[in-house]
């Protein structure tokens, strides 16, 4: 009796024999099946195939009792079939293939293969009983999956179409606490991309919409949740389709790979095209320039507990070809890993970001695609928690929240570069200097985190726009960087003080560490240019919306007007004559720009009277004109002007009118800065449009409208030449305080909530 215990009695069928006779002869025993070798294996053969690189990832298992190989030709009963594949009946020794007895007759019934010979496998009650098991498994699973139902998660317009985090949860019909990876598919339109997930991960059921029209039936991104798996499946608008927003699209495309963890790559050409190694190449770049910062922000700012790695997804390459030979087909010798290496290299594209790249193929000869490879290598890969950890989908709405909200809006078309599927136009700022006409190099959206914009290069000087930044020069050559701007008076300079000074000595330049630095007119004569001996000039880039730079800060006449008009204020109940005097003698210096000159003002603009020397010249103060008395007798108030609320003196023509003429008495006063009064319509705080009744008030820091509900508060603006408390609106007023080397109070009437005649005429 033989020493060696023979299959049978082992319970095996005795025609188990390795069929690879790679290390053996064949005659050993086998113990393994690879699925993707199509054969029964000894330990030697199994041991030496499988230590090389191309075939280190099959998948083997080892024999049981009653084991019963597939069918090598079919892929289930009626010869295909998405269930469970067919058992073999027999093994063919000359064609050393598996076939199941339908197979047998349809290849072996005729010709030269009716006399190979066969072995009969033999199917145990054993077998029988795991093939009920892996049924009752597979349809627990098909079972799990028939309720599910995908939802429209962004639509084609870059918007999210879900609330909140309960609603994401509610829609993918998970739990909270249910940790989950995200898979996503790529690919170009009629590929076959929501197919391919609708019989990968639900059995085929039509979970995501597939349509034979030309048109794509996939318009956004949509999502469902696979239980059986438990991933959130993404399915993506196709590359190359007819879209009217492609740039939005293809942007679209890089927010959902960046939440993904596995990205399936879907291609149906017979040949891998440069397409599919450019899009994946400029990805990867585009994911590690824009991206990965921003998924570290978003991990810092929403407290995750999970962070969200830096390190882009898994690809998968997924090639079914009808025609042509898989990838790495010709190749034995290399992996087909190597060769998608070789091509990005070619291109000039480096992949980095992704986590690894793995290709899988199929070549179908006659439908439908076998989808069982594919499923293997994504079960493989979710196992694989090493670079990408499963997470709440909570973390994951967070994210794509984050991302949409960074990365929004419209891409102008003539800042789009189209030599690269993502161009940085897509993600950084639009906004262009208006001096030199570079872009900004932060991303898109910077302004909400309080980042200023910047750009690469320097920037050239302009008239039109005075782009210079004045330095104290002194405390450059000390290591400080301290700005200085020319302005009314010094800090230390009580309000009319500071006006005494400027009339006699101009405006000066102040230093908060060196005090004043500069006066224009110091001397009678021979006074040097400041930039030639106290500071320097840095030329700086002009943003859409930034306020100026030397723009002129000198506030005199302003400060004029307000200490004038609180002065008449509270003198107007006892005599308007001297508030008349001292405006008849500043007329001419502060005259509005609508008003016309004394000097040019002969004779009435209406009776057509001839002035006398003696005779008093009244300008109307809404057209500003010049008249005599009896023609510019009538009195209202003009609140839109800046006349109000107390009645002024007007002309007939425009008390009749009701109305005031283009022009303003705070034209000729006005800083720079501020925004002319005809293009303000609305408070820029509340939105509320200005009438008779709500007048406008400027503020005095940004030099936007408002209305006085809005800009109430006050506080020193040293920057824009105010170093005593003036108004300013409610933002403003948020920012950290400028530093003044005095505090001035202002009187109670300012503060109490009262609104005096000049602050009105100031606003």
């Amino acid at each position: 009796m033989s020493a060696q215990t023979s299959p049978a009695e082992k319970g095996l069928n005795p025609g188990l024999l390795c069929q690879e006779s790679y290390a053996c002869s064949g005659a050993d025993e086998a113990v393994f099946e690879c699925d993707e070798c199509c054969s029964l294996q000894c330990p030697r053969c199994e041991e030496e195939l499988h230590r090389q690189e191309r075939l280190r990832d099959h998948e083997r298992l080892r024999l049981r009792a009653g084991h019963v190989p597939y069918c090598d030709l079919c892929k289930g009963p009626n010869g295909h079939s998405p269930g469970v594949r067919q058992r073999a009946a027999v093994r063919c020794q000359a064609c050393k293939i598996n076939l199941c007895l339908e197979c047998q007759r349809r290849t072996h019934s005729g010709g030269n293969k009716r006399r190979h010979p066969v072995t009969v496998y033999l199917v145990s009650k054993v077998q029988d009983s795991l093939e009920a098991e892996e049924m009752d498994e597979e349809t627990k699973r098909k079972k799990m999956t028939e309720k599910v139902v995908s939802f429209l998660l962004v639509d084609e317009n870059e918007e999210i179409q879900v609330t909140n985090e309960e609603d994401f949860i509610r829609k993918l019909d998970c739990k909270p606490d249910q940790h989950l990876k995200v898979v996503s598919i790529f690919g170009n339109t009629g590929d076959g991309k929501s197919h391919t997930l609708n019989h990968t991960f639900f059995y085929g059921r039509e979970v995501f919409k597939t349509s034979p029209a030309q048109e794509s039936c996939t318009v956004g991104v949509w999502a469902a949740y696979d239980p059986v798996h438990k991933v959130a499946v993404i399915d993506t608008e196709g590359l190359l389709g007819a879209t009217v927003n492609l740039s939005q699209r293809t942007r679209l495309l890089l927010k959902v790979l960046a939440i993904s963890d596995l990205v399936i790559y879907r291609t149906h050409a017979d040949r891998l095209h440069n397409d599919l190694f450019k899009f994946l190449g400029d990805a990867s770049e585009a994911y590690l320039k824009h991206f990965t910062k921003e998924l570290k922000a978003t991990t810092a700012r929403c407290g995750l507990d999970v962070p969200l790695s830096t390190l882009g997804p898994a690809v998968i390459i997924f090639h079914e070809t009808v025609h042509t030979q898989l990838l790495g087909s010709d190749h034995p010798s290399e992996v087909p890993e190597k060769l998608i290496q070789d091509r990005f290299r070619k291109l000039g594209r480096f992949p980095e970001a992704f986590s690894s790249i793995h290709y899988k193929g199929t070549r179908t000869y006659n439908p439908p695609t076998d989808f069982s490879g594919l499923r293997r290598a994504l079960e493989q890969q979710l196992e694989n928690n090493t670079t990408r950890s499963p997470r709440h989908p909570g973390v994951i709405f967070k994210a794509l929240k984050a991302l949409s909200d960074r990365f929004s809006g419209e891409i102008p078309d003539d800042q789009m570069a189209h030599s690269s599927f993502f161009p940085d136009e897509y993600f950084t700022c639009s906004s262009l200097c208006l001096s030199c006409g570079v872009g900004c190099k932060n991303s898109m959206n910077h302004g909400k985190e309080g980042v200023p914009h910047e750009a690469k290069s320097r920037c050239r000087y302009s008239h039109q726009y005075d782009n210079r930044v004045y330095t104290c020069k002194a405390c450059y050559e000390r290591g400080k960087e301290v700005s200085v701007v020319p302005k009314t008076s010094a800090s230390t300079d009580s309000p009319w003080m500071g006006l005494a000074k400027y009339a006699w000595s101009g405006y000066v330049i102040e230093c908060p560490n060196c005090g004043v630095v500069y006066r224009s007119r110091q001397y009678w004569f021979g006074n040097q240019d400041p930039v030639d001996t106290v500071v320097r000039t840095e030329i700086v880039h002009v943003w859409p919306g930034s306020d100026g730079f030397l723009k002129d800060n000198n506030n005199a006449a302003q400060r004029l007007l307000d200490g004038m008009n609180f002065m008449a204020q509270s003198v107007s109940e006892l005599s308007l004559g001297p508030t008349k005097a001292v405006t008849s003698w500043l007329t001419d210096q502060i005259a509005p720009a609508y008003w016309r000159p004394n000097s040019q003002i002969l004779s009435c603009n209406k009776c057509a009277t001839s002035f006398k020397e003696n005779d008093t010249k009244h300008h109307c103060r809404a057209c500003g004109e010049g008249f005599c008395d009896s023609c510019s007798s009538k009195t209202r108030p003009v609140p839109e002007r800046g006349w109000g609320p107390a009645p002024v003196r007007v002309c007939d023509n425009c008390y009749e009118a009701g109305s005031s003429h283009p022009g303003l008495v705070k034209d000729a006063a006005r800083p720079a800065y501020w925004v002319p009064d005809h293009e303000i319509l609305h408070c820029h705080s509340c939105r509320k449009e200005f009438s008779v009744k709500l007048s406008k008030h400027h503020c005095r820091a940004c030099g936007q409208g408002f209305c006085d509900e809005c800009s109430h508060d006050r506080r020193a603006v040293p920057s824009r030449g105010w170093d005593h408390p003036v108004r300013v609106c409610f933002n403003c007023n948020k920012k950290p305080e400028e530093k003044s080397s005095e505090l001035w109070l202002l009187p109670r009437a300012w503060t109490s909530g009262s609104v005096v005649t000049g602050e009105r005429l100031l606003c």
